[in-house]
């Protein structure tokens, strides 16, 4: 738990006691109204803070903003900051959360394809680009019904947040915060399917919330979202160096997507 070195705070204009956040993967820290993290892509940080800062908030959602070191960078010493936005996630909200995220991906809808996406290698960005057929996997039984029910999907990609269900703060009198952008080049419903798919494995959703009519290749997205959580899961099996053993709530659901493929719905 690598804590933000003083002129790390300082570059910021953050306090001097920094006190560790739940979530953001046990690295996020919070020192008086900023918000810091260590940057794993500076590519990737400094796009994302720029897209960030010309994003207008709405009625329907707002952002924590991004930071700039007093050097006038987005980045110091490998950190990250923004502004500490108002709020706690909850799960469960997973309505609210889709409603936010559709708001958000409509903002972005103009944001061109940034170019480290092509050179991005972690466990999700592998899983991401398998589970869309653009990189060879290991088979696996319990991965290979989700695979041979995929089709070609017509929707158009955009930039859209790839983790939304628990990244969306909420507070009493205020639009819900999207935070913690993780960015990805994919469809909104594609987006919308990961957080679906989170809901139903992990926060006690009911089958109903696979409806999504309106949303195109609406059952290729939960698919595909399905995959990419299952294979991000392997991935960070793999590289413990043990055995992948899926999660015994993967497999209703994976019942569900199939059955949902299947039939159109």
């Amino acid at each position: 738990m690598q804590q933000p070195p003083q002129d790390v705070l300082a570059a910021f204009g953050a306090g001097r006691s920094p006190r560790l956040l739940d979530g953001g993967r046990g690295r996020t820290w919070r020192a008086g109204p900023i918000v810091l993290k260590p940057a794993d892509l500076p590519v990737e940080s400094r796009w994302r803070a720029s897209v960030l800062e010309a994003v207008a908030d709405t009625g329907r959602f707002r952002v924590a903003r991004p930071v700039r070191a007093a050097s006038g960078d987005w980045l110091h010493g490998g950190w990250e900051a923004w502004r500490h936005a108002e709020g706690r996630t909850d799960p469960k909200r997973w309505d609210d959360a889709l409603d936010a995220g559709a708001a958000f991906h409509e903002a972005l809808a103009g944001v061109a394809r940034p170019a480290f996406l092509d050179d991005r290698d972690d466990w999700w960005s592998r899983a991401d680009r398998v589970s869309w057929d653009l990189e060879a996997v290991e088979e696996h039984p319990t991965l290979e019904p989700l695979m041979r029910a995929r089709r070609p999907v017509g929707a158009a990609a955009q930039a859209v947040h790839g983790d939304l269900l628990g990244n969306v703060l909420y507070a009493p009198g205020l639009p819900p915060a999207v935070i913690d952008w993780a960015p990805y080049w994919r469809p909104a419903g594609w987006a919308a399917a990961v957080a679906v798919v989170d809901a139903l494995c992990w926060h006690g959703a009911g089958g109903s919330l696979l409806a999504g009519a309106e949303r195109s290749d609406w059952p290729q997205m939960l698919l595909r979202a399905l995959l990419f959580r299952m294979i991000t899961d392997r991935e960070a099996g793999r590289a413990g160096g043990g055995e992948w053993h899926p999660h015994p709530a993967y497999a209703p659901v994976a019942a569900l997507v199939i059955a949902a493929a299947a039939s159109g719905a």
